[in-house]
């Protein structure tokens, strides 16, 4: 029964893997599909990323105005910056116990152990399994980006949404949940079947939404997370323990609500290279609309006796990118008091991203961390248009900083590439400035070296 419903997945998961797309990151990390609930882990020196996928619902294939999610992808990263579509690995329509008419995949989570790839993932089953309502599945891979194969049942036990599952240094793992409240039980070494019966996590704020729960051990302290609707809309918490099942005291925000007014918010904790990092979602790509959301990530910090500094979100996010790469400027690090704007290039494909646009002589924007390793760079490219023609300067670390390039953009209302030679050639890691130097509007989308 198996190889009859998974065969398809395989093949699709093979076609779809040679044509992977590659997208180039800041905030939203991803811009060629919405995604939302971002569980992040470390593989191989890499970090995968797990998200649901939100599409828009239509008439008979979700319910109208609401989340609807009937698929997963994976992405993957060596840097933070460039990130890889591996495509597709799960589906509604490939599980023989989901309701294939629910559009409900929600929140997931993957995790490696005895050579094998677990893949958790929530949804609303079909009529007689694990009881009504929602429960968890697995899919188990050779690979963190698949091809998975889908246990024929669901986690007997659970009933629920957003699970995570964490492996303790002794070896012992455990699952976490949410249905009201949170949840967490033992797993069998199997990593399929329940070691323990469910308990709720208590000592956490009693009123509001809780769900989403991510969990991580750092210096011997246990941090249950999760977001919390305390006022109107979900801010990210935690809480801490000595023992990954509690009780946990809550302890703190890790990332206050949305300044977008987006109703959800979910994430994950990583460390990679050093640095820790929080990813979290919003609704840059869908702003009138918040079930279409876009996964991004930022820097995290520890003070001293553990407890977690509040992460204010940004556009620019976290990777080095490259000079020879289109710098997306409008991922700004800082920007002007006045004279400077960030719009979507086309409101009605917001997917092509966003423009900068400068009207005010002296007018900046900074762009974080680009590297000029790149050997024998000579000219830069401004991707721009001026319907009366403008002159841009490019400069390092500051608004009075090494000039190294003035683009003169010539007039028209079109998009067109205006190459400037270098004045100087830079080295090693720097903070990028664009600087209108006339009062006439122009509009930029990116600039890359060459």
């Amino acid at each position: 029964m198996k190889k009859n419903i998974l065969g398809p997945l395989h093949f699709l998961f093979i076609v779809v893997a040679l044509f992977a797309n590659n997208a180039k990151a800041q905030n939203p990390l991803i811009t060629t599909q919405y995604t939302a609930d971002p569980t992040a882990k470390v593989f191989d020196g890499k970090v995968y990323l797990y998200p649901s996928h939100d599409i828009l619902a239509t008439p008979g294939h979700g319910r109208l105005a609401w989340f609807c999610m009937e698929d997963y992808h994976v992405f993957s990263s060596p840097n933070l910056t460039d990130w890889t579509d591996h495509g597709m690995i799960v589906s509604q329509t490939k599980v023989p116990w989901v309701d294939s008419t629910s559009y409900s995949m929600w929140a997931p989570d993957c995790v490696f152990r005895n050579g094998k790839y677990y893949f958790y993932f929530p949804s609303t089953a079909a009529s007689g399994v694990n009881g009504k309502g929602f429960t968890v599945g697995v899919a188990i891979a050779d690979k963190p980006y698949g091809p998975f194969k889908v246990e024929p049942q669901p986690i007997k036990g659970i009933h629920g949404i957003d699970p995570c599952v964490f492996i303790d240094k002794d070896g012992q793992a455990y699952i976490y949940y949410a249905q009201g409240n949170i949840y967490a039980a033992k797993l069998k070494d199997n990593m399929t079947e329940l070691a323990s019966d469910p308990k709720i996590l208590g000592d956490l704020p009693a009123k509001g939404l809780k769900e989403g729960p991510f969990v991580f051990e750092r210096n011997g302290i246990y941090y249950l997370t999760y977001p919390h609707v305390d006022k109107v809309t979900e801010r990210l918490e935690y809480a801490i323990s000595n023992n990954p099942m509690g009780p946990f005291k809550f302890t703190g925000v890790i990332m206050d609500e949305s300044a977008s007014g987006c109703w959800t918010n979910h994430h994950s904790l990583i460390e990679f290279k050093n640095q820790w990092y929080l990813f979290y979602h919003d609704r840059d790509l869908s702003p009138k609309f918040d079930k279409a959301r876009s996964v991004r990530s930022d820097s995290l910090f520890f003070n001293a006796d553990g407890t977690i500094q509040k992460v204010i979100p940004t556009v620019r996010g976290v990777g080095l990118t490259r000079a020879n790469k289109q710098i997306q400027i409008d991922r700004y690090s800082a920007i002007s008091k006045e004279g400077t704007t960030v719009d979507f290039i086309d409101t009605a494909h917001r997917m092509k991203g966003w423009k900068t646009t400068f009207n005010q002589k002296g007018a900046w924007i900074r762009y974080n961390a680009v590297d000029f390793s790149v050997k024998k760079l000579k000219d830069v490219d401004v991707m721009a248009a001026a319907a009366q023609g403008a002159n841009v300067e490019v400069r390092l670390d500051k608004p009075t900083g090494m000039l190294l390039a003035t683009a003169k953009v010539g007039k028209g209302a079109n998009w067109h590439t205006t190459k400037a030679a270098l004045l100087k050639t830079p080295v090693g890691k720097h903070d990028l400035f664009i600087i209108s130097k006339d009062a006439a509007p122009v509009d930029i989308d990116w600039v890359k070296f060459n």
